[in-house]
């Protein structure tokens, strides 16, 4: 290992700045492509129900083995990240997960794509928490709202990627490449962050970033031998279970219309998938700059604070659902709608999707915050999905031997959630972070 604690100041100052932004770089491309992974079946739905390989019965069961996966492989790997080098546990899941991918594009079984799908999720669910290791490793707290919005900007990129580029690709041909084509890209894209990240400033004989950038955080102990012992104190901490079921409830609202959006709209509006994803591709536009927004605000204007931000941008995503569902049938409200739907939401993930928690939880366990929030956030996901294509497939009718869905129950579910969810988080006003 390199050792430069004798080195002068501005050889630690000029290496931290880089790997500094190495990591962030890694975390945020690596992050937004491994999501193209997880996010195919969202584009190639309507092309199974067409081709009659899938109904939408079979589509929601596949959906929630995923989100059960990633429901406890987050809240296992969660933990497990405290101790692992993110480094190796970030890239092995993303190049874990494109294979899952290359095979889950040569699947017709029900059973099979099942069982791929819930694998997927288990290996996606290491993905998160090891890049929000690597930001408490390399980010002091007052840096941490700006950097995890940056990071959290990664689930809009992989989300633009595969509601604009897939979409077309899908389109021209076949649903299979919606899950080989980023099985393929991916595999290159683990190998280069393998290569371009480190773990934490002290592999590279650096200070701790606390020693280093933040003198607050000095009296907050590093786990070190007892990391453990300090992951234990997260479930003591009521207000991290609020944090999680609050996510979990946005949870229910991001996947209901991140797995069933295309397809409302291909049924409710007579979108092309294309036209459909480029709605949706405006939504995560939306978001890289909603995230990135919420960081800012976050730790500028409310100093750290966290639910002040949280109401903002909760009123923004319930106004927007709002606007998407129920306002007037026009082209360009609807993509307004959905801009502000994704400002809102991106906002929120940064926040009550791990944040906050990491935030009130004690150094050391950031992993294992994240873990369980995550672990509540994707049941709720994978309950969302059960639920959502129950409600979709008690309001289909067939006239002259043509499917129509009624999506009305779903919306309202999807809203739902949304407002019981920003009820919660407004509930923890007081709630500041952990010293």
């Amino acid at each position: 290992m390199q050792t430069v604690h004798t080195a002068g100041n501005n050889n630690i100052d000029a290496l931290y700045r880089r790997n500094r932004m190495r990591v962030l770089l890694a975390i945020t491309l690596g992050y937004g492509f491994i999501y193209t992974c997880r996010l195919g079946i969202s584009i190639v739905k309507k092309p199974l129900i067409d081709g009659g390989v899938f109904t939408v019965a079979d589509l929601g069961l596949i959906g929630s083995a995923f989100f059960y996966g990633y429901a406890f492989g987050k809240l296992l790997n969660g933990f497990a990240a405290d101790h692992v080098g993110p480094r190796f546990f970030f890239s092995s899941a993303i190049f874990i997960s494109a294979i899952i991918n290359l095979f889950m594009g040569w699947s017709t079984l029900v059973w099979l794509s099942i069982l791929l799908w819930g694998l997927n999720g288990w290996f996606q669910g290491q993905a998160a928490p090891s890049a929000v290791v690597s930001i408490t490793n390399w980010f002091s707290i007052k840096e941490r709202g700006r950097c995890y919005g940056i990071w959290n900007a990664s689930h809009s990129i992989g989300e633009g990627i595969t509601f604009f580029v897939l979409a077309a690709v899908v389109s021209a041909l076949g649903w299979r490449y919606g899950y080989i084509l980023p099985g393929i890209i991916c595999i290159g894209v683990a190998a280069w962050v393998y290569s371009f990240m480190e773990d934490a400033p002290q592999t590279l004989g650096l200070p701790a970033v606390n020693e280093w950038k933040d003198k607050r955080e000095s009296s907050v102990p590093e786990a070190g031998k007892n990391t453990w012992r300090t992951q234990k104190v997260v479930f003591g901490i009521g207000a991290v279970w609020i944090v999680a079921i609050s996510s979990g409830l946005m949870y229910m609202t991001r996947y209901g219309v991140n797995s069933w959006g295309i397809l409302y709209l291909q049924e409710e509006h007579g979108y092309s998938l294309v036209e459909a994803g480029t709605f949706l591709t405006v939504n995560t536009i939306a978001g890289i700059a909603g995230s990135i927004i919420y960081g800012f605000v976050s730790d500028n204007l409310f100093d750290a604070r966290r639910p002040p931000a949280n109401l903002i941008f909760a009123v923004v995503e319930i106004a927007a659902l709002l606007l998407i569902f129920y306002g007037p049938a026009n082209e360009w409200l609807l993509a307004f709608g959905f801009a502000l739907y994704g400002a809102g939401l991106s906002g929120l993930m940064a926040a009550i999707g791990g944040l906050f928690a990491v935030d009130i939880a004690p150094r050391g366990a950031a992993g294992a915050a994240m873990g369980l929030v995550g672990g509540v956030s994707y049941l709720g996901a994978g309950t969302q999905e059960i639920i959502t294509a129950s409600l979709i497939d008690s309001g289909l009718t067939i006239v002259d031997g043509v499917r129509h869905y009624d999506f009305d129950a779903a919306v309202t579910y999807w809203i739902g959630t949304s407002i019981l969810s920003a009820i919660l988080a407004a509930s923890l006003w007081n709630t500041r972070i952990r010293d």
